[in-house]
C-alpha cells in the first residue's frame, strides 16, 4: 500500500486532551482521543473499513481540521464543515448523524435520541454507537447526557466533556450549566 491509500494519521494536542487525526483521500475519517479505552477497537474498524493501513503525516483535510478545532477551542467557532468518511455499520452513521443535528451549546438525552431515530427501545444500542464515535468533537458526542442530566461515560473523560460543554456554554452566554 502507498501514501495514495493510506490513512494519512497526525497527533493533535488540544487544550482538552491528545488527539488523532486521521485522513483517507480528501476525508476526514478519524478525529479522536488518542488514550481513550477504545483505542484498539476504534482503529481496526476504520482500518478494516477503509482497507487501509496508517501512514504518520500530514494533510490539506488534517490542517484544516486543525486549524477548524482551534477556532473551535477559542471560542470562535460553532460548526464543523470537514468532508467525513465515517467507517461503521448503518445504524451507527444513522446514531452520527443524529449527534451532529445537536446544536452547539445543547445536549439531548439518549432517550432522546432513540425517539428522534424512531426506535426507543433502542437506548443501549445508541449509547454503544455513541462510543464508538470515531470523530470525536466534530461529531459532538459530548452533547449526549444521561436521561437525568448526569453526564455519562465519554471517550476523551468525564472532566474534558465537562470542559467542552462549558465552553459551548460560555459561547452560548450561559454562565453556568445546571449539570455541574
Amino acid at each position: 500500500m502507498g501514501t495514495s491509500d493510506s490513512i494519512i494519521i497526525r497527533n493533535f494536542t488540544s487544550p482538552f486532551g491528545e488527539m488523532i487525526l486521521g485522513s483517507f483521500g480528501e476525508m476526514l475519517c478519524l478525529c479522536d482521543w488518542k488514550y481513550r479505552k477504545m483505542r484498539k477497537e476504534v482503529d481496526t474498524r476504520v482500518l478494516l473499513h477503509l482497507d487501509s493501513e496508517f501512514l504518520a503525516g500530514d494533510s490539506p483535510v488534517i490542517n484544516n481540521t486543525i486549524d477548524q478545532l482551534s477556532e473551535y477551542f477559542e471560542g470562535r467557532r460553532e460548526s464543523f464543515d470537514i468532508p467525513l468518511l465515517l467507517a461503521g455499520s448503518e445504524f451507527q452513521k444513522q446514531v452520527w448523524e443524529k449527534i451532529r443535528e445537536i446544536p452547539y451549546g445543547e445536549t439531548r438525552s439518549y432517550a432522546e435520541l432513540t425517539r428522534t431515530l424512531g426506535n426507543e427501545g433502542a437506548i443501549r444500542a445508541v449509547a454503544s454507537a455513541n462510543g464508538a464515535n470515531a470523530t470525536a468533537i466534530i461529531i459532538p458526542c459530548h452533547r449526549v447526557i444521561g436521561s437525568n442530566g448526569e453526564l455519562t461515560g465519554y471517550a476523551g473523560g468525564l472532566e474534558a466533556k465537562k470542559r467542552l460543554l462549558k465552553l459551548e456554554a460560555k459561547g452560548k452566554g450561559v454562565e453556568q450549566l445546571e449539570l455541574f
